[in-house]
């Protein structure tokens, strides 16, 4: 399958750069070009890419308020934030909006193709233990009180998913979730699935965004 990638920056070489790179591997191909968020937004709406590889400073529309409206209008996009900085407020901000990870702007191309194929595959591009660490750094930027939209995706859960949720926010393993819990690692990951069905989550770093935001789990 070919992945099918959008590049959302406003500097044009970055773009003719990143476009020489992936359209020179079998296996991607880039399908467009946006120079702003807004454009990001109307080209991911009709082109319906696999993957947005999205720059946060951007005029107009910055590319957090992208990446938040193209999960939305086009959910099977996946959306990789370029930050200039390793854990800074942008990767934060973004994972939070939903993106699937994060990338250094200077990012080498052999990282750069895996992380567009590992998020093309349905996994994230950032550890819960490098999340936890954004959401402890920035703690302040987290809102007090849980929405009655998380509460009522939290009433979902059974206790035992409560459980594994907070688990799966402090950084855990499922190894490590299971040794903690004594359940197999199996039983976990049965567990985590469940628990991203019922929270309308699409992977284990946004469950660690969710535990946060809802207050499940504190910063240390």
């Amino acid at each position: 399958m070919t992945i099918r990638v959008l590049l959302a920056d406003d500097e044009a070489l970055l773009r003719m750069a990143f476009t020489t790179v992936l359209d020179a591997q079998p296996d991607m191909r880039v399908v467009g070009g946006a120079a702003n968020g807004d454009e990001a937004i109307r080209l991911a709406r009709q082109l319906r890419p696999d993957v947005v590889l999205m720059d946060v400073r951007m005029p107009g529309t910055d590319g957090i308020e992208a990446t938040r409206r193209i999960t939305r209008v086009s959910p099977q996009s996946r959306v990789l934030v370029l930050t200039t900085f390793d854990l800074d407020e942008y990767a934060f901000a973004g994972l939070r909006a939903g993106a699937a990870g994060f990338l250094l702007k200077n990012v080498r191309p052999e990282v750069l193709l895996t992380a567009i194929r590992d998020v093309a595959a349905g996994d994230a591009v950032v550890s819960p233990r490098i999340t936890r660490r954004l959401l402890e750094k920035f703690a302040p930027h987290i809102p007090g009180d849980c929405s009655d939209r998380q509460q009522e995706r939290l009433r979902l859960l059974s206790t035992r998913e409560r459980q594994v949720l907070v688990q799966v926010a402090r950084g855990l393993s499922n190894a490590e979730v299971a040794a903690t819990l004594c359940l197999a690692e199996a039983t976990v990951k049965s567990h985590l699935g469940r628990i991203l069905h019922k929270l309308e989550l699409r992977d284990r770093v946004q469950a660690v965004v969710f535990a946060y935001d809802s207050r499940i789990v504190h910063p240390d």
